[in-house]
């Protein structure tokens, strides 16, 4: 069974494409225009190891809020469309990544119910060009459309480049876990409802 997907979201403020494979080996290709969120994203994909091929035109002459959040958006359609019915998953996922002085806990569950929870302080307000205050709400997009709950928990960091960065390697680790062949449950839906 094939894990992919490939979505195209068109509003007045963006037009985005993602192609994703969740069972890929972390191969990504971007062209949004956002040098930093493309390094962040390629971080999901290499250590996912899911494909990412993501495209985007937003309205970045007022500011890149729109893009950012409709990436997330239709990054989350794109993962629910490719991860099925969910039978025979482990589901839940969770992963801590430092980077030198940093250090994030990411936990998931494929729910189908949304919810985020993201406790992460930077100390200051841009990392390079980048809106720091745009991470939460990329990640907002992806579990309300993905259908997903998300605790994201920055522990220690003081750097936000380090910071941003294992917020990003652990929510790929995480969803690696969570979305892996669990061979005990033998194609079983992994909830005690009978459906995610």
């Amino acid at each position: 069974m094939s894990r992919t997907a490939e979505v195209e979201r068109n509003t007045l403020e963006t037009q985005i494409r993602v192609a994703i494979n969740l069972d890929g080996d972390g191969s990504a290709s971007f062209d949004t225009g956002i040098p930093f969120l493309e390094h962040m994203l390629d971080q999901v994909a290499r250590h996912g190891l899911v494909d990412l091929e993501i495209t985007a035109k937003g309205d970045r002459h007022i500011d890149d809020h729109h893009t950012v959040e409709d990436i997330g958006i239709t990054m989350g359609q794109a993962f629910a469309r490719a991860v099925g019915d969910k039978k025979g998953i482990y589901r839940y996922g969770h992963a801590y990544v430092p980077l030198d002085e940093a250090l994030t806990r990411v936990v998931i569950d494929l729910s189908g119910r949304p919810g985020l929870e993201f406790a992460v302080d930077f100390r200051r307000s841009t990392i390079g060009d980048f809106d720091a205050d745009l991470f939460v709400e990329f990640f907002q997009g992806f579990v309300n459309h993905a259908g997903v709950t998300l605790h994201i928990d920055n522990l220690r960091g003081r750097n936000a480049h380090h910071i941003a960065e294992t917020l990003f390697k652990a929510f790929g680790r995480a969803l690696r876990m969570a979305i892996e062949a669990d061979p005990r449950m033998s194609g079983k839906m992994p909830s005690t409802k009978g459906s995610l």
